[in-house]
């Protein structure tokens, strides 16, 4: 019996003790805090889109054709991710496009009722069309273009959209809310700047653009083609 409960006293002195050293862990852990060498304040970083309505939102791939002294035309991937249709208050509607993951632009212009929607040859998803001044880039620049989506029926939508963007655009010089020569996609700052914000705060792009397989016939002529797909 005595040896019985020298036994219990003993194991319940293990477990005392063994709760103790646990309790002396935690007590003598250090509570590590850094502060930081420089603290950041948070900026707000304005993109134009706060004032705007969006017309239009679908996923997309946009190619742009290159020419370069002594080597054959091209078209280059320029970019995939969501593309846009949207209007400010003044009556000004414009094409924006981000690529996914880094956010930057790739494409950034107005919609003029001169443009036109050219369908691409060998697909009916996607669509090519010229703009005199793209401000995807630090210089605004002509640009042709060629876009194509996942679905007949988003190449659809987008020139539904694209095509009632111009009515917009000759409806708003009609009533004097914009001047016809302000219309046909003058320069503005507003773009300009935003160009050079995007710049500013955007990540590393680590995508090099990509050769598309096909090569247009003419950049200015009917025949133009696009990537096909």
């Amino acid at each position: 019996m005595g040896d019985e409960l020298n036994d219990s006293g003993c194991l319940e002195k293990s477990r005392n003790d063994s709760v103790s050293e646990h309790e002396d862990e935690r007590s003598h852990s250090p509570d590590i805090h850094f502060e930081p060498v420089m603290k950041l304040p948070l900026i707000d970083v304005k993109t134009l889109e706060e004032d705007e309505e969006v017309l239009l939102q679908l996923r997309g791939k946009l190619y742009r054709y290159v020419t370069t002294p002594g080597e054959p035309p091209e078209w280059k991937e320029r970019g995939t991710g969501d593309v846009k249709i949207l209007r400010n208050k003044a009556g000004y509607c414009r094409i924006l496009m981000r690529r996914d993951k880094t956010f930057k632009v790739c494409a950034n212009h107005y919609v003029s009722a001169s443009m036109e929607l050219k369908p691409s040859h060998g697909s009916d998803k996607a669509w090519v069309w010229s703009t005199l001044a793209d401000f995807a880039d630090e210089e605004p620049k002509p640009e042709l273009l060629a876009l194509r989506f996942g679905s007949v029926e988003n190449a659809q939508k987008f020139k539904e959209k694209f095509d009632e963007a111009k009515k917009m655009q000759v409806q708003a010089i009609k009533e004097g809310k914009l001047a016809a020569a302000e219309s046909e996609e003058a320069p503005t700052k507003e773009l300009e700047s935003l160009a050079i914000k995007d710049e500013g705060k955007e990540a590393k792009d680590e995508e090099e653009e990509k050769c598309s397989t096909t090569v247009p016939e003419s950049p200015s002529g009917d025949a133009a083609e696009s990537p096909k797909q």
